[in-house]
């Protein structure tokens, strides 16, 4: 440190600013607090203490502790140095009461995470610091779980004080006059609509991913209007069937509506695709303050010897009306499944997962997209996979389905035909799935010649599959590319090839 502290001294304050604007702030505070005047100046700065994420996460996004030897330099020194300068801390459970004890002066948001157990959430009921800190100090109070399996809790006795909120998937019994905005992850619709019975009279904006989308078959709905809610975000990637029913009832409470998202993967529909009509006449039409609608939205009908079905032209047309917004479409039929698929959604491509592309992708550049699922019933030849590369940069998980054999296996470059064919390159690749899909798939993406992969993917693939593609664990044009994956097999396997496990960078077996 005494070597790279002359080093950091040679340069001015301004250069300084810029680099350490680039790093990690914990990494920045745990390794130049103390170490002499200047530096200290500099990094006790607010654009570095003024919000602090004291936990880590691993490169498959799990979040875990600091180490102790870190976490005791920061308890016992730096956050004492600066705790009169934190106005949001974000915390792993294990270590929140050691970091919580101190006193947080201007304190007013909390993140806490890796909430696993049910006994975990007492320390809301426990008389603590902690609790002082929560029912006096906190408007802003994020809550996520690293499981689904939270049960409602009763935390009436001190969110009253709240004016933000969210939850993972744990859902409060909670009453609260004063609250303005709220964001929480629930089990079903039905805890959607249990939170908009008038518990939050005041709520303004109300931000909801719903993990199952089945409705109890009891369920009331309640049509009492939300006047003050202005902001509206629906987020479920589960199958709906109760659009009609419910999620347009649903939007008809909120007339006074500026902004709304809408993001749904699967909704069911009777006869006609979700289009640009539908959504006029059962929604817009209804929120005369409406100014900002972003969505995506797939609905499927299912194909019984229909004559008349709508192209893609037909609901491009539709969106005639949407002067203010580019909409794209894509329209799909999948007579072997006997399903039809349209995807509609507004620009810029509102959310990270975009789902179910298949040959008719209408391309563009995705710059914010990292999941991707593929499906189609006709071949993905190779030049398609050059356009998914290019048209999600930042591409982590892709999802391919498709049972089909590829029918051109080589793409060369056009202007010199002694070249190899184009090398596709995914440079922030972490999970590759195989689901129901053809071995020339599997043997592109094993391949070194076709595919260039980073170092650490999970694969998820047929164990037979794999085996034939690698000529049993044996073939040295698949060897680099299987060199930096962690293969997931989940099938039963009573005895494993004697190269197997040593031609990846690692095997985890899990027999279900």
């Amino acid at each position: 440190m005494e070597y790279s502290s002359v080093q950091l001294n040679d340069l001015s304050d301004e250069i300084l600013l810029i680099i350490f604007k680039n790093l990690n702030n914990i990494d920045l505070l745990y390794s130049l607090i103390g170490v002499n005047k200047r530096l200290n100046n500099i990094v006790h700065d607010s654009m570095f203490t003024s919000s602090l994420t004291l936990f880590n996460h691993s490169s498959y996004n799990n979040i875990y502790s600091l180490s102790d030897l870190m976490l005791d330099r920061f308890c016992f020194q730096i956050l004492p140095s600066i705790h009169h300068k934190i106005k949001w801390i974000d915390v792993e459970i294990s270590s929140m009461k050691r970091i919580l004890c101190a006193n947080y002066p201007i304190l007013s948001g909390l993140g806490i995470y890796n909430i696993e157990k049910d006994t975990d959430l007492d320390i809301f009921t426990d008389e603590t610091s902690l609790m002082y800190i929560l029912k006096n100090q906190i408007s802003s109070l994020m809550i996520e779980s690293s499981s689904n399996q939270g049960r409602p809790r009763d935390f009436h006795s001190w969110f009253s004080s709240f004016q933000r909120i969210s939850f993972g998937y744990s859902l409060p019994t909670v009453f609260s006059s004063t609250l303005l905005e709220l964001r929480v992850k629930v089990t079903s619709v039905d805890d959607c609509l249990f939170l908009l019975d008038g518990r939050f009279n005041q709520l303004r904006a109300f931000y909801v991913d719903i993990a199952s989308s089945l409705p109890k078959s009891n369920f009331k709905i309640n049509k009492e209007k939300l006047p003050n809610l202005r902001c509206f975000s629906l987020y479920c990637f589960s199958e709906i069937r109760f659009y009609d029913n419910i999620i347009i009832p649903l939007l008809h409470r909120m007339s006074n509506l500026e902004e709304l998202a809408l993001y749904l993967s699967s909704v069911v529909c009777d006869k006609k695709f979700i289009d640009g009509n539908n959504l006029k006449q059962n929604i817009i039409d209804y929120m005369p303050e409406l100014n900002q609608f972003r969505f995506s939205i797939h609905s499927t009908i299912l194909l019984k010897d229909q004559i008349d079905l709508p192209s893609n032209e037909d609901i491009k047309h539709s969106f005639k009306d949407f002067s203010n917004n580019k909409i794209i479409s894509c329209v799909n039929y999948f007579f072997e499944a006997k399903y039809g698929q349209c995807h509609i959604y507004s620009c810029p491509y509102p959310i990270p997962t975009y789902e179910n592309i298949s040959n008719n992708f209408p391309s563009g550049l995705f710059r914010y997209v990292s999941d991707v699922s593929l499906f189609d019933e006709y071949p993905f030849e190779y030049e398609f996979f050059i356009q998914i590369a290019q048209s999600f940069p930042l591409l982590k998980n892709l999802t391919i389905t498709n049972q089909k054999g590829q029918n051109n296996k080589q793409y060369r470059k056009s202007n010199n035909n002694n070249e190899d064919f184009l090398l596709i390159r995914y440079p922030h690749l972490k999970y590759l799935h195989f689901k129901q899909t053809h071995n020339d798939y599997i043997e592109q993406f094993l391949l070194d010649t076709k595919t260039c992969l980073p170092y650490d993917i999970l694969l998820f693939t047929d164990f037979k599959s794999l085996q034939r593609v690698t000529h049993n664990f044996t073939r040295n044009a698949t060897r680099i590319n299987c060199s930096k994956m962690r293969y997931i097999c989940f099938d039963r396997i009573s005895r494993f090839p004697k190269h197997f496990k040593n031609y990846f960078l690692d095997t985890e077996i899990h027999v279900l």
